[in-house]
C-alpha cells in the first residue's frame, strides 16, 4: 500500500508507516484482502488504544499511541500525557485539570492554557490542544468561529457625546438583533448563502433557519458596541488620535450550535469506552468521513460567522452615512490545520485568539473596561495563541446571585458607559481585570491600541447564554 494511501487513511508519521507495512504483511500472510485491511488499518488509525492487543495489528496501534512533546516521545500506554503550559497565576484549578484531561487523550500533542481560562464543556474556555489528524467539537466549542469585529468609521468621538448619539444607539437597534430565536423578517443578502450547504446534513436541514438569522448578534456575552478607539502611534493604516469604532462579538448562532451537537455526538459513539469524565473530548479522526463532514460544516459556520458581522458592520455604517477607515476581526472559537514542532496538526482554539507574528486580533474586556487591538508575537509555547478576553471569575448563577444593577451603575457612570440591554451576568465584576490578563501573556501579544466601550447592546435579561 502506498504513502499516499496510508496518509489518506490517518497513518502519517514515519514510525507508524513503518508499523503499518509490517502489519500488512502479517495480514497477507493470514489471508485478508485488500479491502479487510484497509478496513482495518482505518479502525486503528481512528482508535488505536482499542486495537493494542490485535493479534495482527498490534504494533500499528502501539505505534500510533506514541505522541512526541518536544523533545521527549510520550507513551500513552503507561498513562503518561501530553504537556501543556499555562499563562497567568491565579486560573481555576478546575480549568486547569479540564486541560490536563484534555492532554491525556491519544490524540492530543501539546497544550497551552490562556490568562482568562475558566471551565467550559470538555476544553476548558482559554485553552488551545494540537491534535493529531483528529478534531474535537467541543473542543471548538458549542458557538463554532465566535468571533470579534471592529470598525473604525469617518465620525467625530464626540459623537458619543451630544445629542446625535440617539443616531448610533437608533443604529444597531435597526440594524442587527439579540437573542436565542433574534431573525430578520426581511432576510439579508450575502453571498455566503450561494455556497454548498448540503456538505452535512445539519447544515442542509439548517440553512433556511441560518438565512433568517444571518446579520443578527445572538446573547450571552455577544455584543454590539459603540466606543473611541486610540491609537497612540501611527499603526494599522491610521494616523494617532481618537476615532469612533464599532466592535462586536458573535458567532455562528443557533446552526452552530446544532453543528456541534451534532457531530460530538457522533464522536462519543465513535469512542466507545471513554471515561465518563472525558465525553466532550470525544473526537473524530479526519480520515473518517464524519470528520471530513464536521470539518466542512464547521468552515462554513466560520465563513457564515464572518458574514454576519460583515452584514452588522455594513449596515450600520450605512444607516449612519459613515465610511470604514479601518478593519480587524479574528476568530477565537476554531480548528485550524497548522504546522508546529515540525508536523501538520489541528488546532483547537476554544476561546483563545490567533496570535502568529504580525496577526492582528482582539482582545474585549468588558461592557465598560477596554478592549485591546493586538499584534502576536508567534510564541511557539503557546501554539501562537493568546487569550481571548478577560475571562469570568463567577458563574452566571453565582452573579445573578451575587449582584444587582446598581451595584454597578455608578462603575458604568464613571467610565460614560451606557448600556441599552444586557444582562446582570454580564456586569464588568464578573470577568477579571483584563490590563491583568494583559500583562500576564506579554510575551504572545504586542498592543497597538486600546477601545473604550461607551454605548453597549447585548440581549436582555432573561435570554439562554449561547457563547
Amino acid at each position: 500500500m502506498d504513502e499516499a494511501k496510508l496518509r489518506e487513511i490517518g497513518i502519517v508519521t514515519q514510525e507508524a508507516r513503518n508499523a503499518a507495512r509490517a502489519c500488512i504483511g502479517h495480514a497477507q500472510q493470514a489471508g485478508l484482502s485488500r479491502k479487510q485491511m484497509q478496513k482495518k488499518l482505518r479502525a486503528v488509525a481512528r482508535h488505536p488504544q482499542s486495537h493494542l492487543r490485535d493479534p495482527l495489528f498490534a504494533p500499528l496501534a502501539e505505534a500510533l499511541t506514541l505522541r512526541r512533546v518536544n523533545t521527549g516521545a510520550v507513551s500513552f500506554l503507561d498513562g503518561a500525557r501530553a504537556g501543556f503550559k499555562q499563562w497567568g497565576t491565579d486560573l481555576d484549578p478546575k480549568s486547569i485539570e479540564q486541560m490536563e484531561r484534555a492532554c491525556s487523550l491519544p490524540v492530543a500533542v501539546r497544550g497551552a492554557l490562556m490568562p482568562d481560562a475558566h471551565v467550559g464543556y470538555g476544553l476548558p474556555i482559554g485553552g488551545v490542544l494540537a491534535a493529531d489528524n483528529a478534531v474535537i467539537p467541543y473542543a471548538v466549542g458549542v458557538d463554532i468561529a465566535c468571533r470579534m469585529k471592529l470598525t473604525a468609521l469617518d465620525m467625530p468621538p464626540e459623537t458619543l457625546d451630544d445629542h446625535r448619539a440617539k443616531n448610533l444607539q437608533r443604529a444597531i437597534e435597526t440594524e442587527t438583533r439579540f437573542g436565542i430565536g433574534a431573525s430578520f423578517r426581511k432576510r439579508r443578502s450575502h453571498p455566503i448563502m450561494d455556497q454548498d450547504w448540503t456538505i452535512s446534513p445539519v447544515t442542509r436541514d439548517l440553512k433556511d433557519k441560518a438565512w433568517s438569522q444571518l446579520g443578527t448578534s445572538g446573547s450571552g456575552n455577544h455584543f454590539v458596541e459603540f466606543g473611541v478607539l486610540e491609537i497612540k502611534t501611527p499603526t494599522l493604516g491610521l494616523e494617532s488620535g481618537r476615532y469612533l469604532a464599532l466592535m462586536s462579538h458573535s458567532g455562528s448562532r443557533g446552526t452552530g450550535a446544532q453543528v456541534c451537537n451534532h457531530y460530538s455526538k457522533l464522536a462519543q459513539s465513535e469512542c466507545k469506552g471513554l471515561a465518563h469524565e472525558l465525553r466532550h473530548l470525544a473526537w473524530l479522526s479526519l480520515a473518517s468521513h464524519t470528520g471530513r463532514a464536521y470539518w466542512a460544516a464547521m468552515e462554513l459556520m466560520g465563513r457564515y460567522a464572518a458574514a454576519n458581522h460583515e452584514l452588522i458592520h455594513r449596515h450600520i455604517a450605512t444607516h449612519l452615512g459613515a465610511e470604514v477607515l479601518l478593519d480587524v476581526e479574528n476568530h477565537h472559537n476554531f480548528a485550524w490545520k497548522e504546522q508546529h514542532d515540525g508536523r501538520v496538526v489541528i488546532v483547537h482554539r476554544k476561546g483563545a485568539t490567533p496570535a502568529a507574528e504580525g496577526q492582528l486580533g482582539i482582545i474585549p474586556g468588558s461592557m465598560a473596561t477596554p478592549a485591546y487591538i493586538v499584534r502576536g508575537k508567534g510564541n511557539p509555547e503557546s501554539l501562537t495563541s493568546a487569550s481571548h478576553g478577560a475571562g469570568r471569575v463567577m458563574s452566571r448563577s453565582a452573579a445573578k446571585r451575587a449582584f444587582r444593577w446598581d451595584d454597578a451603575r455608578s462603575f458604568l457612570e464613571r467610565n460614560h458607559v451606557k448600556v441599552m440591554t444586557a444582562g446582570i451576568d454580564e456586569l464588568p465584576m464578573v470577568y477579571k481585570d483584563i490590563d491583568a490578563v494583559m500583562a500576564a501573556q506579554q510575551d504572545l501579544v504586542d498592543i497597538i491600541a486600546m477601545f473604550q466601550p461607551r454605548l453597549v447592546k447585548m440581549a436582555p435579561a432573561g435570554e439562554r447564554p449561547e457563547d
